[in-house]
């Protein structure tokens, strides 16, 4: 068939003759019709020239003949060599071989940022150190029970930390601190002390009085000096108070009274005027107190009463946990160390940092996170604390920007030795010697409240830097956004300060998590019913969702029934499932935007509602390794954030956190037992009628069952659903089903009412003949015809035309209804 080599080296030459590709590759497959050149085909000199001249196949794939050439000639020689390369037939000549693979294109992956307070933007998160990430967080000044505050700043950090550690899979060494040496805990703990030695002392009652009246003249200057509306308004508070429980003791005092009345009214006074005195006993007294002792059991027992409302809340605990108390040598050597590199300096007894000589470094910058804040002196003073504030300390520094590194003890403080006499830390270098010795020059992120921004972490910034010669102590510095109570900052002059224990009395571990899962950690946080009713409805929404699913997977099937075709319904929830959980990892990774988490799960979970619905109503089963699958992503999410604090697969857990039974494996195949019986015996119970047992059975369902947290929820011509549910979100159920169907009874009865008297007003009007109608209106007309219409006004005047038609309209209504009440009374049909 073949023709000879020259001859087919003319029609090849023809052929590339063709200017148009399309042109020559139609002349070409047409050539080749002719000729066989699959099996024995003996390539030619000018097929391989050809071949050569060729850079791929041609992308129209009509022309059969030349793909097919194409290709044979291809697994002989190779691809069609390009310029400058050697040509040559492969070493597995005469055999097929793969085609060359390419890999896809792909997407780039999102990476991780945060919102950095040292840069003001989100950035790019990169450990020092691979996948280990070394993390201080500021933790509690001791001195009194934690608050809501706290929880904003230690629920939001331990949501964070667990997204980086179990998303993101980093190695998190996590360190926390504890003040427990502090102006706050060192007055407080004097107080206490005083006021306690003051009530066993039992002062008599007119020595309490004299107390009392002498301790409320300088309240009384301070109260007076005070500006600020929050705290005038607390100490007004307090002055008042006092003076009302004065006056009952003063009254018994003159009017001669029992001893025991006396006793009980000067009780009184004591718990109510407890603040006053104390304030006015240290002020007094104070510098006698000289017991460091007094000093460290305060901050122990708020420490204690801290990790518990810390493990109530579910926050993780820090790897390593450190107290000022214990690292007092190490803060000791930091601060020479600072003195030594020449940016601290001594001042009668204190130590202080030397802002100028620091900024005007080089190599350092002062005010790294708030630079418009640097020469604040409220802020300043407010960080060297209440003790600390005195004409003769700002006198010792060299600029009023300079803070405290060591402060030389006052009588009533407690000490420690060091090469600048008897002293204690200042509240900065605190952090800056403990994180320092644990986690070196250079830690990955640093975290805290917003409120610690300046002075506090500014200043440690530039102690530790100034400590380790380097600028880069803190690569990410987080801070948690403030938490404010209905709208207004939490404070105990407003009334509004609630502590931990006070929100777990309210709310679960669980559901204040979620209302912090739903906003942006690093923004404010309104703390209000609103807030926490959206997330009570979250997580009802959440929990229906899982119990449902659970429902599914109880259903009896098979080893092989368990995979089901998938139709379009499921393939459309799989894509979405897909999108949903693409949208969740770039809102992590978006500074772990957990508001944006929160709404795409909801959003999949309204997804799968729809999904089973649609099956219901069509009698026919979801499928349950789709859901599944759906469930333990969410299940899975859900713990990472901490929000399922106990061993679930699938979930919340029933039975309460912590318990050792798995009370829903262990209970539920009874209720099923019993749900499957009660259906059964309904069944009967309808085809014999006998409503009674009906209502025993309804009776089981709707007030036995809630009391023992068991939902059994009822579907025409479907299984019976059976839930473990809460005992009191069931019994809450309970009373707001009542209350709906005691509203909807209100409502018919008012209904039947307001039909009730309709009818008898109208029946009274359909009595009414129509010639008395308009009769009795004399205040209106003054003559009628002899019908009874009216034909003038009560001056006299002739009625309009108009208006007598309008009253003809009527007369004849009246008329229709009248001949109607006659009919009704002469068919005796009278209501």
């Amino acid at each position: 068939m073949a023709g000879s080599s020259g001859e087919q080296t003319a029609d090849y030459r023809s052929i590339l003759s063709i200017s148009d590709e399309a042109a020559r590759v139609r002349a070409l497959d047409e050539h080749l019709s002719t000729r066989s050149y699959v099996q024995g085909y003996t390539l030619s000199q000018a097929d391989v020239d050809v071949f050569r001249q060729l850079s791929a196949l041609p992308a129209d794939s009509r022309p059969l003949h030349v793909a097919r050439w194409f290709r044979h000639i291809e697994a002989l020689l190779g691809r069609p060599c390009d310029k400058g390369e050697a040509c040559g037939p492969q070493a597995s000549k005469g055999r097929r071989v793969q085609p060359k693979w390419s890999p896809p294109a792909g997407t780039e992956p999102c990476k991780l940022r945060l919102y950095n307070s040292l840069t003001r933007n989100k950035d790019v998160f990169i450990p020092q150190d691979g996948k280990k990430v070394t993390w201080y967080c500021c933790g509690p000044t001791v001195y009194d029970a934690s608050h809501m505050g706290h929880a904003r700043s230690y629920i939001s950090f331990d949501i964070l930390r667990r997204v980086l550690k179990d998303y993101f899979q980093y190695d998190v060494f996590y360190c926390m601190n504890i003040t427990d040496i502090d102006d706050k805990i060192i007055r407080r703990a004097r107080q206490n002390h005083l006021f306690a030695q003051y009530r066993e002392r039992k002062p008599p009652a007119t020595q309490l009085l004299e107390d009392i009246r002498a301790a409320l003249k300088p309240f009384s200057v301070k109260l007076s000096e005070t500006t600020d509306p929050g705290k005038r308004q607390m100490l007004e508070r307090i002055q008042h108070t006092v003076e009302v429980a004065t006056g009952p003791l003063d009254q018994a005092v003159v009017a001669g009274l029992s001893e025991e009345e006396i006793n009980s009214r000067a009780e009184t006074l004591l718990e109510e005027a407890k603040d006053l005195l104390s304030d006015w006993l240290d002020s007094t007294c104070g510098s006698e107190v000289a017991d460091n002792s007094i000093f460290s059991q305060l901050p122990k027992f708020w420490e204690g009463e801290f990790h518990r409302d810390m493990e109530a809340l579910n926050v993780l605990p820090p790897d390593a946990l450190t107290r000022v108390s214990e690292y007092v040598p190490e803060i000791v050597n930091f601060v020479q160390k600072i003195v030594d590199n020449g940016y601290g300096y001594a001042s009668n007894g204190s130590v202080y940092f030397d802002t100028m000589k620091f900024a005007s470094s080089e190599k350092h910058s002062y005010g790294k996170l708030v630079p418009e804040a640097v020469g604040d002196q409220t802020a300043l003073q407010e960080g060297e604390g209440d003790l600390s504030v005195s004409a003769d300390r700002l006198s010792e520094k060299r600029s009023p920007n300079d803070f405290a590194l060591w402060k030389a003890s006052k009588p009533g403080e407690p000490s420690w030795p060091c090469p600048w006499g008897k002293g204690r830390p200042g509240w900065h270098i605190e952090c800056s010697a403990m994180a320092g010795t644990l986690l070196g020059a250079s830690m990955d992120i640093h975290g805290g409240g917003f409120d610690l921004r300046f002075p506090h972490h500014d200043n440690e910034l530039a102690q530790s830097e100034a400590y380790f010669e380097n600028d880069c102590w803190v690569r990410y510095f987080l801070h948690t956004g403030h938490l404010t109570i209905a709208g207004c900052k939490m404070s105990k002059s407003l009334k509004n300060f609630i502590t931990i224990k006070d929100a777990l009395k309210k709310h679960s571990a669980r559901q204040l998590r979620l209302a912090f899962l739903m906003h942006s950690w690093k923004d404010t946080l309104d703390y209000s019913s609103n807030t926490m009713e959206s997330a009570l409805q979250y997580e009802k929404f959440m929990n229906e969702f899982f119990l449902n699913v659970k429902d599914v997977l109880r259903a009896p099937v098979d080893i092989t029934g368990q995979f089901e075709k998938w139709e379009d319904e499921e393939t459309e929830l799989n894509k979405n499932f897909y999108d949903k959980k693409r949208a969740v990892h770039e809102a992590l990774c978006d500074n772990v935007d957990t508001r944006t988490v929160m709404e795409e799960m909801r959003a999949l979970v309204s997804q799968c509602n729809l999904y089973m619905a649609a099956r219901k109503a069509a009698r026919r089963r979801p499928n349950r390794a789709l859901l599944e699958s759906v469930a333990v992503y969410l299940t899975h999410m859900l713990k990472i954030f901490g929000a399922i604090e106990e061993e679930s697969s699938l979930g919340f857990p029933v039975g309460g956190s912590k318990t050792s039974l798995n009370l829903e494996s262990t209970v539920m195949p009874y209720l099923q037992v019993l749900s499957e019986f009660r259906e059964g015996v309904r069944k009967i119970a309808r085809e014999e009628k006998v409503p009674e047992v009906l209502q025993l059975s309804d009776a089981l369902r709707d007030d036995i069952l809630p009391e023992l947290g068991v939902r059994f929820e009822d579907h025409e011509g479907l299984p019976t659903v059976v839930k473990l549910v809460d005992r009191e979100t069931l019994l809450r159920e309970r009373e707001e089903k009542k209350r709906v169907e005691e509203e909807k009874r209100k409502k018919k009865e008012e209904a039947a009412r307001r039909k009730r008297e309709q009818e008898a007003a109208k029946l009274a009007r359909m009595k009414i003949p129509p010639g008395e109608m308009f009769l009795s209106e004399s205040d209106k007309y003054s003559k009628f015809d002899e019908n009874g219409l009216p034909t003038h006004d009560t001056e006299g005047r002739e009625l309009s035309k108009g208006l007598s038609k309008r009253l003809r309209k009527l007369y004849e209504a009246q008329e229709r209804l009248h001949e109607e009440y006659l009919q009704m009374v002469q068919n005796g049909s009278l209501p």
